[in-house]
């Protein structure tokens, strides 16, 4: 252990920027955490992989806790929860800046945030992941559909506030953008980190790595993206055969092997044959969420290949009778239902952390890919959920400024796929607030982007002629849609019942 750090720090020192040191094929096993992570520095900026709470470096988060390294600049998809993961950082008071695409899961991070204790850098799920990829590969920029015409382009989004909580100290730059044929793209800079924590379910003396299920998630695009990537593995062995191996240990500087791996679980889903639970919601509200959710399910068709987010659209997978393959934006293309009790796998949950299954044919893949496939125009539909919604087809969900900041996700992905984008939400908020408008208040995921609306009250479609009404709920009058919806639309001849 003293000889491979000692090798180290000589090496170290004479690298030229760019270069790696020479870590070899013998010497890339460490004690443990601590041993790991010695050299890392107050300041330094750490990517860590993970989906929620699966996959990530538990280990090395703990390692960091005790070791009280102060202002780290983290990149990670999500800020963890606010009693594990990234959230043992966030309760130090050991984080400055968080690179993330949804934080909505640490009510922790959200309070240090609007109480300008910490930085925020959103960023785009999908663009984050091939961030990382290109920061891996080599690549120094590329350019994405993702984010044209909301404040990832425009900028102007506060990074930091003021410690009074309303002062701005930071805002979010613009990015460039530039037209290819009919489209518009941004312009996205490579991620590189000083030091890549990955968690992978085995390993071998020479840094090949195994994973899991959906632990795979963001590991495999960030542990190539930094100066140094270190590896906790629930497992050490003598080789992994070739074609079993997941990522090369080329990219790999130095692996431990954790024990006691708690692998919670974020929230466990049981099938126990009752149906949909709603929880303590009222009955009112719950009959509102199940006909939206037998309505979008009504969208799903045999072959298929789907992605639903989180919220009512997930709920919409337990209605769906067609043969179709569902995708999670966590890597998982085939999503089964909620498990049975025996069945529950703590490395296979969906994009709402849930715990499921994984349908007979069914892939795992990296978050990279995940996107590809979103961005890549080769799925059929994506169903998401919204706060507001414009005559226009423009989409707002990610954000309420001054009150809730979740992020953006991979919505901004999903509705720039020019696929077919489907909205399920209700009609109104509490109170009879209005969600569907002439121009939306908050900030946009997506501008003209939708092809249908879906609420408890009416279903709309977005066509040439504008946005159009296409069913009513039974026992309701055009009158009462239009009177509960402030953006103007037309009357399709016939109007059908959901």
């Amino acid at each position: 252990q003293i000889q491979n750090i000692q090798m180290f720090l000589k090496q170290i020192k004479s690298l030229n920027v760019g270069q790696r040191y020479i870590s070899g094929c013998n010497n890339k096993i460490f004690q443990g955490a601590k041993e790991a992570l010695f050299d890392v520095k107050d300041g330094d900026t750490l990517g860590m992989g993970g989906f929620g709470i699966v996959g990530i470096p538990e280990h090395c988060v703990q390692a960091l806790v005790e070791k009280k390294s102060k202002r780290l600049n983290i990149v990670s998809n999500l800020a963890g929860t606010q009693d594990w993961g990234i959230g043992l950082l966030l309760q130090k008071h050991q984080v400055r800046k968080m690179n993330a695409s949804y934080v909505g899961e640490n009510p922790l991070y959200e309070k240090q945030y609007l109480k300008g204790e910490v930085e925020m850098n959103l960023i785009p799920q999908g663009s984050l992941a091939e961030k990382l990829r290109c920061g891996s590969a080599g690549i120094a920029a590329f350019y994405t559909p993702t984010g044209v015409a909301t404040l990832v382009e425009k900028g102007g989004f506060p990074a930091k506030l003021g410690k009074d909580g309303k002062s701005i100290e930071k805002l979010s730059r613009p990015k460039e953008k530039t037209q290819f044929g009919q489209r518009f793209y941004l312009l996205e800079e490579a991620l590189h980190v000083d030091f890549a924590l990955v968690k992978a379910y085995q390993a071998d003396k020479k840094g090949n790595l195994r994973f899991r299920k959906t632990a795979r998630n963001f590991n495999l695009d960030l542990a190539g993206a930094g100066k140094v990537t270190i590896a906790e593995v629930e497992q050490i062995v003598d080789e992994i055969p070739p074609e079993q191996v997941h990522f090369p240990g080329c990219f790999v500087d130095r692996v431990f092997e954790g024990t006691n791996f708690q692998k919670k679980i974020e929230r466990l889903r049981i099938d126990k044959g009752e149906g949909i639970n709603f929880g303590k919601m009222d009955k009112e509200r719950m009959e509102k969420r199940l006909r939206i959710i037998n309505r979008a399910a009504k969208e799903l068709k045999d072959g298929m290949y789907c992605n639903l987010g989180i919220g009512i659209p997930s709920l919409a997978s337990n209605a769906v009778k067609a043969d179709l393959d569902l995708q999670s934006e966590n890597g998982l293309v085939g999503l089964g239902p909620y498990p049975k009790e025996n069945e529950v796998d703590h490395d296979l949950i969906n994009a709402g952390k849930e715990t499921v299954t994984a349908n007979l044919g069914s892939s795992f893949g990296r978050s990279s890919e995940t996107f590809g496939m979103m961005r890549g125009g080769h799925l059929h539909m994506t169903m998401l959920g919204g706060l507001q919604v414009s005559t226009e087809g423009d989409l707002a969900n990610w954000i309420i400024p001054g009150k809730i900041v979740k992020g953006m996700g991979g919505a901004m992905d999903l509705v720039a796929s020019g696929a077919k984008v489907v909205v399920t939400m209700e009609h109104t908020s509490s109170g009879g607030v209005h969600k569907i408008l002439e121009q939306c208040s908050l900030p946009l995921t997506g501008k003209s982007v939708l092809t249908r609306v879906i609420t408890d009250m009416a279903v709309f479609d977005f066509t040439s002629d504008g946005m159009m009404l296409v069913e009513i709920a039974p026992g309701l009058t055009v009158e009462a849609v239009k009177a509960n919806t402030s953006a103007k639309f037309k009357v399709a001849k016939e109007v059908k019942v959901m």
